[in-house]
């Protein structure tokens, strides 16, 4: 358990995201997730209000199990994989996420300022969660794809519009890091 427990060098995360991504390029896959959001409109009988949504969503059955594997797996590290709540950040991050009104930075992963019942239930939380899921569901259907799948597919297969798509997300991380964040809280 120690092995699973401990951070792991890139040495071996990098390669096994290469082996990864070989396994789904041998099989003739993509690697993302954001087309899920298209296959589960498919699935839901969006294809009935819009043509755009008439496919075969058995075809991206593979997707749905890589996400629902990402769910389980995410759900798993949180509740059972995570000993110590403790994180060991840099003293100007910690005065700058403070200064932001953020407490107990460095003590726990998530913040009660984002992730509490009060802030996800408040009118603030309530409307940063839906602007920001219409936003990241357009942005992503917009750019062709999610940051998972340009950054890691679409390089590693050295394609120009994922490269111009990661740019564009760095960018617009460093606006929202710097300007909308602070707005926000």
């Amino acid at each position: 358990m120690d092995f699973i427990l401990q951070p792991w060098a890139w040495y071996i995360g990098g390669p096994l995201i290469t082996l990864s991504l070989f396994l789904y390029f041998y099989f003739g896959q993509d690697f993302g997730a954001s087309t899920n959001f298209e296959t589960l409109c498919t699935m839901a009988g969006a294809g009935k209000v819009a043509d755009y949504f008439k496919k075969d969503w058995k075809q991206r059955d593979f997707a749905l199990m890589f996400v629902i594997g990402l769910i389980i797996g995410g759900f798993i590290s949180a509740k059972y994989l995570i000993l110590e709540p403790t994180i060991d950040l840099n003293p100007t991050t910690v005065q700058e996420l403070t200064d932001l009104g953020f407490s107990n930075v460095g003590n726990q992963y998530f913040p009660d300022e984002i992730f509490s019942d009060n802030a996800v239930f408040s009118l603030k939380g309530f409307l940063i969660l839906v602007i920001s899921g219409l936003l990241i569901g357009f942005g992503t259907r917009y750019a062709g794809g999610c940051t998972s799948g340009h950054a890691i597919t679409g390089l590693s297969s050295l394609q120009l519009p994922s490269l111009l798509a990661v740019i564009g997300f760095f960018i617009g991380g460093i606006i929202a890091t710097w300007f909308i964040i602070p707005i926000l809280f």
